[in-house]
């Protein structure tokens, strides 16, 4: 009995000891193409019931950095990379996906995609602005890359697009100055008033605001006693831009005086 005891034990013990040492059993990962047409079909995504649309962004993001991981030197890291940062955008992380787009146009500046991505940059930004009366942060960021868009991609595929939205966003910029003038003025402080419009007309001349901006920053100095000043700026809104409303104004405030 003691015999078949201590057979017994050895055989555990074995059995135990040698399950521990075998080697670990490591899966290769398919190939960098295989991978990266996996990733662009999840990107695709598919629809729920044949009706709603799903994208697993998360799992399309986890299939390009595999490829990234493992596959580090190859053509399809460099893309994977790139659809990374579209995985992000498309999930609205836009954050993440601004890292991802700014790291790639720095890592590869001779790669063909840098418009994209720095195109890809400014929206990013964009899509994170806020109304004319909030901070305007985001907004300036979208054209300091739009402005590197155009004056270093100028026949982009993106260029077009990109001079639209600048000026677009431009125009926000311009609004919100001019409505910290308003604000000013509302509160009778013509000097503060009239540098918002003296900037407004110097930083974004000719996006629709110039004649408007030009009258309310004719009134502030009207109004802080430097009628002088101010009946230039009105005669100059009569010959630049007669029969409008505000030359209509100019011509009042003038015909006021002259009485």
């Amino acid at each position: 009995m003691t015999r078949r005891c201590i057979l017994s034990t050895a055989l555990i013990l074995a059995t135990v000891f040698g399950c521990k040492s075998a080697p670990p059993t490591f899966e290769e990962p398919p190939p960098a193409e295989e991978l990266y047409e996996t990733g662009l079909k999840q990107l695709q995504g598919r629809k729920i019931w044949g009706i709603l649309p799903f994208v697993n962004h998360s799992k399309a993001i986890e299939t390009f950095q595999s490829i990234v991981d493992n596959y580090p030197y190859s053509d399809y890291a460099v893309l994977a990379e790139l659809k990374i940062a579209d995985g992000y955008f498309a999930d609205h992380k836009y954050e993440e996906a601004l890292s991802y787009y700014r790291d790639f146009s720095d890592l590869h500046p001779q790669h063909p995609e840098v418009p994209y991505t720095i195109w890809r940059s400014a929206l990013c930004h964009e899509k994170r602005k806020k109304g004319p009366n909030r901070d305007q942060t985001a907004v300036r960021e979208a054209v300091i890359y739009l402005d590197r868009l155009l004056l270093n991609f100028p026949y982009s595929d993106h260029a077009v697009e990109g001079e639209e939205l600048w000026r677009s966003l431009r125009q926000q910029l311009a609004d919100h100055i001019l409505r910290i003038g308003d604000f000013y003025r509302k509160r009778k402080e013509n000097e503060s008033a009239a540098e918002r419009y003296r900037m407004l007309l110097n930083e974004y001349p000719g996006l629709g605001f110039d004649e408007e901006t030009l009258y309310k920053l004719g009134l502030s100095y009207w109004d802080m006693n430097r009628k002088s000043e101010a009946e230039k700026i009105f005669q100059s809104i009569i010959q630049n831009y007669a029969g409008t409303k505000y030359a209509q104004k100019a011509e009042k405030r003038i015909a006021k005086e002259a009485d």
